[in-house]
């Protein structure tokens, strides 16, 4: 079954106003988690959260849907309303079309609770005067009743033994129209909710409704009090029970002595009184003497049930209204024939010790986390509420129990959010300088890229007006750059495709050059060493080539010069002459020694030659 209250992590803020309103810390804040989350089994029902959260994210148990199948059942539905309706429906102008407005979503009765308050209140009558040195705590609020089981299990001897008047009435209603009827209880109270799942039996409730989910059916259902005639409620009616939401309506009910100087019953109401008035119950008894009548709300008035913004002073004035117009004509005799007859049902319960208190953790763990939040020898014992606890000595207990962590404490989290605000301040003009240098590297890097990008359009300029042919290829033999000249010499076909791929840029030089000559780039990629000045046939050219690494296993660049072009076949007769002289001057060197004067003639006459040669290309 669904916990009786969660917190919709989707829509929680972490406000930390559940954590303020919870009386038993049962809402847990960890680490690593941004949203808050209700431990089930210490929650005790009460609601308190409910109403405060800013962003609704905190929903009770919904019993609509539950309710609305009991109501498509064939047995007979039995509605048990409690009396502080009478305060909750004040937009209804006759409580008799209030009943017929509940029967028209298909219950067969409509029963007052009052008259089970009735029966309980005169329990309690016998209790008190039936004094036999103990003390007793009301258990008519199951809120009441889950803290005393979870967080003061040594006052359970001292709890009332008797149902709630919710019990009680499903009891006389189970006698009065059989066991196998449906039991929906209409109330202001949400932990009835889970009271309801303890008992089975002539006390089984089979759902539970507050006043603001019936208002919903209303609603589903388009159910109007102008469209509906009188009905009044089943009997048996009830007495002074109706005044039962007030929080001495049971001692009222019950002709119970509330004198200030001869009663033996305080009354208490609202969290901080009924958690006050367990403790000192505790540990003051003998000197306080009284049994406690508790409510967790202010009464029943104000129940988490009830709609949102109702005021409490008008709630019970519309009760104590209702209460007079219902007496005027009261029949008591009857009502105390109906009283004698459901008196001897068992109305009697027992309690469960549920001890849910966490043990407290050592004074240095304590003091440790005291100094994280920069409350270590200070007055602990105030605090400024903001992360939910009393004090900052509560919030540090609660840290270490598991319960929230030390970011929930303000002081802490402005600490180092001043701290992070610091280094980020720092951080933020380191990164100015940064964005500043790194401006200053993009105008050097623009700079560079702009001459890099003239340096290579003036080389390409220059590559193309060169007589000789050039052509750069990668290591898959791809072409990466090639001159007008390379494009000229290899003829109409690689025209043809200079016209579609300028440049040959990408072309494959498998496809553009003979199987001998583009080895020979194969050749140099793979050993390494360059080849100069080759002798090579095109169709019916003849070339000189010169294949030469660049990057080496990456880039090779070649030249290929025309031979039958008259500067280039000058300059090569002039280069391979000189070769020739050269290496001629070297044998004649190495013979002069042999001939004597007749090497020196024919140096002359060669030299004569050159100087010959180079006369008439001047002329030329």
């Amino acid at each position: 079954m669904k916990p009786i209250v969660e917190i919709l992590k989707d829509k929680c803020n972490l406000s930390y106003s559940c954590v303020r309103v919870c009386p038993v810390n049962a809402i847990e804040i960890k680490v690593n988690r941004d949203y808050a989350r209700i431990i089930p089994e210490r929650c005790i029902g009460c609601g308190s959260c409910t109403s405060v959260c800013p962003e609704d994210a905190i929903v009770y148990r919904d019993s609509k849907s539950d309710t609305k199948e009991i109501l498509k059942s064939k047995e007979k539905k039995v509605a048990i309303v409690a009396p502080s309706i009478s305060g909750e429906f004040h937009d209804i102008t006759d409580y008799r079309k209030f009943v017929k407005m509940i029967k028209q979503l298909g219950f067969d009765y409509v029963n007052e609770v009052s008259f089970g308050v009735d029966i309980i209140a005169l329990k309690y009558a016998e209790l008190f005067r039936d004094f036999k040195g103990k003390y007793y705590i009301s258990t008519t609020c199951p809120v009441v009743v889950s803290h005393i089981e979870k967080f003061q299990p040594e006052l359970l001897d001292n709890l009332a033994p008797l149902v709630s008047p919710m019990i009680a009435t499903a009891k006389i209603v189970r006698h009065l129209y059989g066991k196998n009827i449906k039991v929906i209880y209409i109330g202001p109270c949400i932990d009835s909710k889970d009271e309801a799942n303890l008992f089975e039996g002539d006390g089984k409730i089979d759902s539970v409704l507050t006043f603001r989910e019936l208002r919903e059916l209303f609603n589903e259902f388009k159910i109007k009090e102008s469209k509906l005639e009188f009905s009044e409620f089943d009997s048996p009616i009830g007495y002074k029970g109706s005044l039962f939401p007030i929080a001495n309506g049971l001692l009222q009910a019950a002709g119970i002595n509330e004198d200030l100087l001869s009663g033996n019953v305080i009354t208490a109401e609202g969290k901080m009184n009924m958690l006050n008035a367990t403790m000192q119950f505790h540990k003051e008894i003998e000197t306080i003497k009284k049994h406690f009548n508790l409510y967790y709300c202010d009464g029943c008035l104000m129940g988490p049930g009830t709609s949102k913004g109702g005021e409490k002073f008008n709630r019970r004035t519309r009760v104590t209204d209702y209460a007079n117009k219902r007496l005027k004509k009261f029949d008591k005799d009857k009502w105390q024939k109906e009283v004698d007859k459901f008196w001897d049902l068992d109305y009697s319960r027992t309690f469960k010790n549920d001890d849910q208190r966490i043990e407290k953790p050592s004074e240095e763990k304590i003091n440790e986390i005291l100094k994280a939040i920069g409350k270590e020898g200070k007055n602990s014992d105030l605090g400024c509420n903001a992360c939910g606890y009393d004090t900052c000595r509560d919030f540090a207990i609660a840290v270490a129990k598991g319960l929230a962590k030390v970011d929930m404490c303000l002081t802490f989290s402005l600490r180092n959010r001043h701290d992070y605000i610091k280094a980020l301040k720092s951080t933020n003009e380191k990164l100015a300088q940064t964005q500043n240098a790194l401006q200053e590297s993009e105008k050097v890097a623009q700079k560079e890229k702009e001459t890099a990008k003239e340096a290579s359009d003036t080389i390409s300029s220059m590559l193309q007006k060169l007589p000789s042919g050039i052509v750069i290829i990668d290591k898959n033999l791809k072409i990466v750059h090639s001159n007008n000249s390379f494009i000229e010499t290899l003829g109409e076909e690689a025209k043809t495709i200079d016209e579609v791929i300028p440049g040959l840029v990408g072309a494959d030089l498998k496809t553009l050059l003979p199987f001998n000559i583009y080895n020979l780039f194969t050749h140099v990629f793979s050993t390494g060493e360059n080849i100069l000045n080759r002798d090579i046939h095109i169709d019916d050219n003849l070339l000189n080539l010169s294949v030469f690494i660049i990057r080496k296993n990456k880039i090779t660049g070649a030249v290929f010069r025309d031979m039958y072009s008259p500067e280039v076949r000058k300059e090569e007769v002039l280069k391979r002459v000189t070769d020739v002289i050269d290496k001629n001057l070297a044998m004649v060197q190495e013979i002069g020694f042999l001939l004597g004067e007749g090497a020196s003639e024919t140096e002359q006459m060669l030299n004569s030659i050159i100087e010959l040669y180079k006369l008439e290309k001047k002329k030329q």
